[in-house]
């Protein structure tokens, strides 16, 4: 066997001298190096191999052209704590969202609101009861601290829940309108000041909140959502007539006055519960969902015609003419008979 061999400069294969050298290698085509023993050492070699980089004829004459300026030597003024697995950059800043904490629990602050005004008119309701007693037998002063309590309490912490509630569906319909006009490929004309004036403000918030809501349902064009928001403007201007009436009312001086202001101030209760209910149903409407958070099934109504065909063969009308018709085909019946037998 041949000691002497030539490397391939292309595929690195070697290849033993048999007799004259050759030029190119058998197996990829590519130019082979001079012969040269199997286990010459480098510096025996008539050979030597260089590796450079890819793009280094482009950097060299990059570097002739521009030398790089020399660079300062890094140092740190803590130990570094990064490593392989760096993590990913964060992204740009997000749109800032007006009452953005409270727009993300708005569900959670209508629901809320509804059972504490529910619990607020059962608190009402317990007072009538205790001043219905209280004509005829003395009430015991832990049960009136009690009810007072409850009452107070309660009336409270739905005002506070009703205004929480307020600002974050405030917020809620500002994401509703850019996202609606964003869909349309247009910008919300009216600014998230302006939509907070109009929706908070007080006597003002009884018109521009269905003004905006109507908006909205323009948009969409989805007669669901036009119902719903006209059914919760109706609710909402009828709850703040019936909030002004108790305020009102609570100025009566009489003891009958007073006694039906418990009633009628247990009543509004109800009603803004309601109110708080509506407001999240028409939220979830016009997000496409129903109160529940599920999401509406499509329906469509299509009109159902007559078959071309028949299934049924009609009724006939006897009688006479039924008759004659039977005795026609009888004597046409006959008559072929006739026929067949003077044929034969």
């Amino acid at each position: 066997m041949s000691t002497v061999v030539q490397p391939c400069a292309r595929c690195g294969a070697r290849w033993a001298v048999q007799g004259a050298p050759m030029h190119w290698c058998p197996r990829c085509r590519g130019v082979l190096l001079s012969p040269g023993p199997i286990d010459a050492p480098a510096d025996r070699r008539n050979y030597r191999w260089v590796a450079r980089k890819p793009d280094q004829r482009g950097r060299r004459a990059q570097s002739a052209v521009r030398p790089a300026p020399p660079s300062r030597t890094p140092r740190y003024t803590q130990i570094p704590r990064w490593g392989l697995i760096d993590p990913p950059p964060h992204a740009g800043g997000a749109a800032r969202r007006p009452f953005g904490k409270l727009t993300h629990s708005v569900i959670r602050l209508l629901v809320a609101t509804a059972v504490v005004f529910g619990l607020a008119a059962v608190a009402e309701l317990a007072r009538y009861g205790v001043l219905l007693r209280n004509r005829t037998r003395l009430i015991h002063p832990a049960v009136l601290f009690a009810s007072d309590a409850f009452v107070i309490g309660a009336g409270v912490l739905a005002v506070v829940l009703a205004l929480l509630a307020a600002a974050a569906t405030v917020g809620r319909l500002i994401e509703i309108r850019r996202s609606a006009y964003a869909a349309t490929g247009r910008r919300d004309p009216r600014s998230p000041r302006a939509l907070a004036f109009g929706c908070l403000i007080p006597v003002v918030n009884l018109l521009w909140p269905g003004v905006f809501l109507s908006e909205v349902a323009a948009l969409q064009g989805d007669p669901r959502t036009g119902r719903a928001v006209r059914i919760w403007w109706a609710a909402w201007v009828f709850g703040g007539l019936v909030t002004v009436a108790a305020l009102l009312w609570r100025t009566a001086d009489s003891l009958q006055a007073e006694a039906d202001g418990v009633l009628f101030t247990a009543f509004t209760d109800a009603v803004a519960a309601a109110v708080a209910l509506l407001t999240l149903w028409v939220l979830r409407t016009i997000e496409g969902h129903d109160l529940l958070g599920r999401s509406r099934t499509a329906r469509r109504w299509l009109i159902a015609v007559d078959p071309a065909v028949p299934v049924i063969e009609p009724v006939h009308p006897g009688g006479r003419a039924q008759a004659g018709a039977d005795a026609h085909e009888d004597n046409g019946a006959e008559d072929r008979e006739q026929e067949e037998v003077m044929a034969k």
